[in-house]
């Protein structure tokens, strides 16, 4: 003869009901979240930080931004964006925040503390200083571009790296959030 087990108190099974219903909860709430963050990480935008002085005066080391990264998918960016970049043979070093100067199929120089393309000295009222170096004249090759910092006198750029192909480009810098008397859209 077999020995039946008495019935749980109703305090248990209501106990276990509850956390049966939390779980639930988290579970419906935060896979969703989690989710989606990553998929608008991956898509559509993404956090980054500001590393150095090569774009002064325009963004400060530190300062905090948002990457908006659909644009460039599609439409190729423009000269005057500024960008985030990773050069292909620094994978692990962090990302690189230039401005776009010349596109493909332009002719791109330096010279007498001003950049040309096409000929035509840009007119870059964000500079607060000259393009001091000067380089000869060369095409941007098909599907890549020429990035200069702001700050000529301390950058690494497409003048000691090379053009940047538009498959190396993250995003565009779009809005900086850090610190906060600093927030409002990158131009």
């Amino acid at each position: 003869m077999s020995e039946e087990l008495p019935p749980e108190p109703a305090s248990t099974t209501s106990f276990r009901r509850r956390i049966g219903s939390w779980a639930r909860d988290v579970l419906e709430t935060i896979l969703p979240a989690l989710l989606i963050v990553v998929l608008v990480n991956a898509f559509l935008a993404q956090a980054t930080r500001v590393e150095g002085q090569s774009m002064e005066p325009n963004l400060h080391d530190n300062q905090r931004l948002i990457i908006e990264k659909l644009s460039y998918r599609l439409q190729p960016p423009q000269r005057g964006d500024i960008v985030v970049l990773r050069l292909p043979n620094r994978q692990s070093d962090p990302p690189l925040i230039k401005r776009v100067v010349a596109l493909p199929g332009e002719t791109v120089e330096t010279r007498d503390g001003h950049v040309y393309v096409d000929g035509q000295a840009l007119e870059e009222s964000y500079l607060d200083q000259l393009t001091f170096s000067n380089m000869p004249p060369h095409v941007v090759p098909a599907d890549q571009v020429f990035v200069l910092g702001d700050n000529r006198a301390a950058s690494n750029d497409s003048r000691s790296f090379g053009e940047v192909a538009l498959s190396d480009i993250v995003g565009r810098a779009w809005f900086r959030y850090w610190p906060l008397d600093d927030v409002g859209f990158v131009r």
